[in-house]
């Protein structure tokens, strides 16, 4: 009987794309003999993940999750997709996504460290390709965020929320506020920016983390439409300072009109909160997770995909 080694379970997660696992427990249970622990997985049905690992999964859940800590609280939001809309109303796709969410409240760190992260006596990654298996589609943990303020407060906003479950939805957004004043104040001022980053969508929080590569391009443009204008070189340089002035007010949360006073920035809305505690508020951090965004979809022709199996032109 061969020694079930951590070299010889990862080979098995290679060849199967299961979890490490459910492939250690295949190759205790078959002598350490790797195509019998295929076929034990198999019988199992959880190597079926691995036939539906090249499927796009475009549709699925974002779930958030929050947590108080005396004067602090912790937050999390993380993006589960699937093939289909319809796994969204599924109780079990649901629930998972709704304890992966409440696990990333204890993980510090990217969503790798997520996924590897401990689980239901295994690891998130591993419970992930459990439902696979178990639902039948391709899914993927696709992003995590996690804030975590001392004191201060935490805004969560869900849009899209499911009936019945308002912590699950189509766009999650977390708005991280440090202060010492009354944290329900703070709470509810973090969560009116949330609501107001899910209609607007940021590039970043205050100008100087905008990514300067997209400023240059912006920057371009604006140049380019200045001098076309035929301008003198005076003023299309200030033609061009003053749209990127409106870039920033666009692209920067900070800098953006409040969606429910236009009157007043994100960033005044700040200030006012501040003045009527009487002690500093600062926004540290958001994160706004669309389900979906930036992953390709496949077109499907319904009438094409008949034809193709039934072999009649459409």
């Amino acid at each position: 009987m061969a020694e079930v080694t951590a070299t010889l379970v990862k080979a098995l997660r290679e060849k199967s794309g299961v979890g490490m696992m459910d492939c250690k427990k295949a190759l205790q249970e078959t002598g350490g003999d790797m195509e019998a622990a295929i076929d034990w997985l198999r019988a199992k049905g959880l190597s079926k993940a691995a036939k539906k690992a090249d499927r796009v999964a475009a549709e699925g859940i974002v779930a958030v999750a929050s947590r108080v800590g005396g004067a602090g609280m912790t937050a999390a939001v993380i993006e589960l997709n699937a093939e289909t809309d319809f796994v969204a109303r599924n109780e079990t796709f649901q629930a998972a996504a709704r304890n992966i969410a409440g696990a990333a409240l204890d993980v510090a760190g990217d969503v790798e460290a997520l996924r590897a992260a401990p689980f239901a006596g295994a690891t998130v990654g591993d419970a992930v390709t459990h439902l696979v298996a178990t639902i039948g589609e391709n899914m993927v943990l696709r992003r995590s965020a996690r804030f975590s303020v001392s004191p201060g407060a935490i805004g969560a906003y869900v849009h899209g929320a499911l009936a019945g479950a308002p912590d699950l939805g189509r766009i999650g957004v977390l708005v991280a506020v440090e202060g010492e004043g009354d944290q329900d104040t703070l709470r509810e001022l973090a969560r009116n920016i949330a609501l107001h980053a899910a209609a607007t969508a940021p590039l970043s929080l205050a100008v100087e983390d905008l990514d300067p590569a997209a400023v240059e391009r912006e920057r371009a443009i604006f140049t380019e439409q200045s001098i076309a204008s035929g301008k003198p070189p005076s003023v299309a340089e200030k033609m061009v300072e003053g749209r990127i002035r409106k870039f920033y007010e666009e692209a920067v949360l900070l800098k953006q009109a409040y969606v429910r006073d236009p009157a007043v920035t994100i960033e005044g809305l700040v200030v006012q909160t501040a003045k009527q505690l009487g002690s500093p508020v600062k926004v540290v951090g958001f994160a706004r997770v669309a389900l979906g965004e930036g992953v390709e979809k496949e077109a499907s022709d319904f009438a094409a995909d008949v034809a193709a199996m039934t072999g009649a032109t459409p």
